[in-house]
């Protein structure tokens, strides 16, 4: 543990011999495209399926109503309407109507992709246009068309986070300002689509569906209930995922088409998503107005925000989740004692929201973030102090904030001083400031992130606990099955050093098993960064039990007290004290599983322990305000942009960015370094360059890799980073979770970075993205 070691199965990723989803093949595939709606708001008249066919290759056209008779709505994964709010029945395919341009109404299956491509142009739809709402201010006008017209309106659910009294505050505050911050609309864009390949076994009544999906296990349970087929009658497989940063947690429309599919027509049905369908699952798209009051020193008082979403049209993903953990979010890390969020998820005639790192928490982070420099700009006391006086305090540990989660571990100062010693702070200033003179535009500025990760709500399938079998064979080999998945991110590889570490082996003795719902203890996959702390900590406990067993084992081989100490490294096992007297653990795994009666073991004689880590601090009964503590853990970073502004082009150059990050104990530095810089990068780009567009009716502009613009490696700086740690206390290993670390961070710091390049000019921009056009647009209102 803690050493860099490379990706345990990466030489398969490098080589081309890792296997994905879209990589199989089984005997009589057939494959399915989909015919997607082209309006973004419409009743559907009639669908003619007969050209489509008699095409070449069709086997099958299935429309909404036909697949809806094969399976019931898909279950929510958080449902609006047991909460205050709306339900929504969604379908796999459009049944009646149709709410964004994109939305899935027929499915053809062919002989070849190609053929079931080349079909689908041949059905005919016809469409009854309806009116389209494409932002929250029309959505919520008193004459605004309805997506749902039984709701009465257009708003899926509302709520309030936090606590406290602004106006009682405000009275004795220096100064209160007011404000808006608009965040734009992205995605999460992974390198492999999403793909599934679906095989019903009509005489043994079982599916068998390979998928790209994070959480294998839960999938196959809302499968079977809209299926209408036992649980044990689905075997879900997640082989190489290429990806996914939330958009393949399981519950989309996309996750049902294929099975269902495959049980029509009694063959293997393969469906692989295109980039531009990949394209419309999108998040982030807020309007925060905000008040905040401050004394003259800078501090904090009280914060009041209101929070609207446009989510797009309903769905039974996670997506409007993200609100709420935006707000929940809102202010962590700074003591602020009065902080309230108000949210309202608003539906719109774009495609819906779906889970995306990092889950909501990136608009409260820059909505803080740039309070803070307005702090500092009103009191002339610098941005750095002003936080630094805001931060809650090292020795304030556990420090509940108003939301009611209850902050572990930190030391948010020592971030920051990290941070601008890499920076070499007052060095950068200077130059700064010399070249102002020289009437060039350099911007410095900070974010600070803070991410609860591995969280737990109750009655979803999002638990803060997961499992872990770790299984020894009589040659000493060891095999880790657990409930937890790794889309890339390298968890995998974590739980193998931690395993090897607690049995005393070496990392190739050790095989992780993950994605099967055949062979793993059920778990809830990968999300909310917390793989390594549930699945981590699970088969550490899991370990360790065998490891007593191999302890107890050794004692007897070598003829030692019952309570000498023992210890297992490098594939060997000693007496401490005596190291001559030694056996290796492949001599006492075989001893066990074939002389135990021989060797009188006290224990039973086999070399296996399933283990469920369920951390403590979990508080799902509300308190008096009805407040839960519904996350694990929380790591933090400090980051710091450095870029420079051309006022006549409004391009953004980035110069630098530093980031120091505290993920407690740290496993693997290699990975978290690889997923702390992935962040930066995905932040960077929702920064500067990633955003769905659309026209005035709805109908998405970026389809492709030519219109939402990534990052490229020649856009973004070598990201140099610090780390820091403070263990979370009271877990096995005291990890935090680095999964969702760098985006917010990354996206605060730029955004800082550019308002204080341009600021000189009288220049300000309160919204993303910071494009080339806003920047030119915000100079020309400075001028007037």
């Amino acid at each position: 543990m803690g050493r860099p070691v490379r990706k345990h199965d990466g030489d398969d990723y490098l080589t081309a011999r890792a296997t994905y989803t879209g990589d199989i093949v089984l005997p009589g595939t057939v494959y399915a495209a989909l015919v997607r709606a082209p309006l973004a708001h419409a009743l559907i008249r009639s669908v003619e399926t007969a050209a489509a066919e008699s095409a070449p290759g069709v086997i099958a056209v299935v429309t909404g109503e036909d697949l809806a008779s094969w399976c019931d709505e898909i279950p929510h994964g958080l449902d609006a309407g047991l909460l205050g709010g709306h339900h929504s029945a969604v379908f796999p395919l459009a049944v009646g109507k149709v709410v964004y341009a994109g939305e899935p109404v027929v499915a053809v299956v062919a002989a070849s992709e190609a053929d079931a491509r080349a079909a689908c142009s041949s059905v005919e739809v016809d469409y009854e246009p309806l009116p389209v709402v494409l932002d929250v201010e029309s959505a919520l006008a008193a004459d605004a068309p309805l997506l749902y017209p039984d709701w009465g309106e257009n708003v899926l659910i509302e709520g309030e986070v936090g606590s406290g009294d602004f106006a009682e505050a405000a009275r004795g505050a220096a100064q209160v300002l007011e404000g808006e911050l608009r965040t734009h609309r992205g995605t999460a864009a992974p390198m492999e689509p999403r793909t599934y390949l679906a095989d019903w076994d009509a005489d043994g009544q079982q599916l068998t569906l390979y998928a790209s999906t994070q959480n294998p296990h839960v999938l196959r349970t809302v499968l079977a209930a809209s299926m209408r087929l036992p649980e044990e009658h689905i075997h879900v497989i997640a082989p190489k995922v290429g990806g996914s940063f939330g958009l393949k947690m399981y519950g989309s429309r996309e996750d049902f088409i294929a099975p269902v599919l495959s049980r029509i027509v009694g063959r293997p049905v393969s469906w692989r998503e295109e980039r531009a369908a990949s394209l419309l699952p999108a998040a982030r798209e807020q309007v925060l107005s905000y008040r905040v009051a401050f004394d003259g020193d800078g501090r904090l008082l009280a914060l009041d925000v209101e929070a609207l979403t446009d989510h797009g049209a309903a769905a039974p993903t996670h997506g409007w989740g993200m609100a709420y953990v935006g707000a929940l979010s809102t202010g962590l890390g700074y003591a602020i004692a009065h902080c309230q969020v108000r949210y309202r998820v608003v539906v719109t005639n774009k495609a819906p929201w779906s889970g995306t790192k990092p889950f909501g928490k990136d608009g409260a982070t820059l909505l803080l973030e740039r309070i803070m420099e307005r702090i500092a700009s009103a009191t002339g006391i610098d941005a750095i102090t002003v936080r630094r006086r805001n931060f809650v305090r090292a020795n304030a540990f556990p420090y509940r904030h108003t939301s009611g989660l209850e902050l572990d571990s930190g030391d948010y100062g020592a971030a920051l001083d990290k941070t601008l010693e890499i920076l070499s702070c007052q060095e950068l200033l200077a130059e700064q400031a010399r070249l102002r003179e020289e009437g060039r535009c350099l911007g410095i500025g900070i974010g600070f992130e803070l991410m609860p990760e591995s969280a737990d709500i109750p009655g979803a399938f999002v638990a803060a606990y997961d499992t872990s079998t770790v299984r020894m064979s009589p040659s000493g080999r060891v095999s880790v099955l657990t409930g937890v998945t790794s889309p890339g991110t390298g968890s995998d590889t974590g739980i193998c050093q931690l395993v090897a570490d607690e049995l005393g082996v070496g990392l190739d003795a050790v095989s992780v098993v993950q994605g099967d719902t055949g062979t793993c203890p059920y778990g809830f996959g990968n999300i909310s960064s917390r793989s390594l702390v549930t699945g981590g900590n699970a088969a550490v406990l899991a370990a360790r039990d065998v490891a007593r067993k191999i302890r107890t084992a050794a004692r007897v081989l070598l003829g030692a007290d019952p309570g000498q100490p023992v210890l297992i490294e490098d594939g060997v096992v000693r007496l401490v004290g005596d190291s001559s007297r030694s056996v290796s653990v492949a001599e006492v795994a075989t001893a066990v599983y074939t002389r135990s009666y021989l060797l009188q073991l006290d224990f039973e004689p086999h070399l296996e322990s399933t283990r469920t880590y369920r951390p403590a601090n979990i508080r799902e009964v509300p308190d008096a305000l009805g407040r839960m503590q519904t996350y694990t853990t929380y790591p933090y970073a400090v980051h710091a942009s450095v870029v420079e502004v051309d006022t006549e082009t409004g391009v953004v150059t980035l110069l630098r960015h530093v980031a120091t990050h505290d993920c407690g104990t740290v496993i693997n530095p290699l990975m978290v370094d690889g997923q702390v810089t992935g962040g930066v990068v995905m932040g960077l780009g929702a920064a500067f360059g990633e955003e769905i567009l659309f026209d005035d009716n709805g109908i998405p502009l970026t389809t492709g890799f030519k219109t939402y613009l990534l990052p490229r490696a020649v856009d973004v700086p070598r990201v140099e980073l610090g780390h820091l740690c403070t263990p979370a206390p009271g877990t096995p290993l005291g990890a935090k979770g680095v999964g969702e670390a760098g985006f917010s961070g990354a996206l605060a710091a730029a955004f800082n970075a550019v308002n204080a390049a341009i600021a000189p000019l009288g220049a300000s921009l309160d919204r993303t993205p910071l494009s080339p056009v806003a920047i030119l647009r915000a100079l020309r209102e400075a001028r007037r």
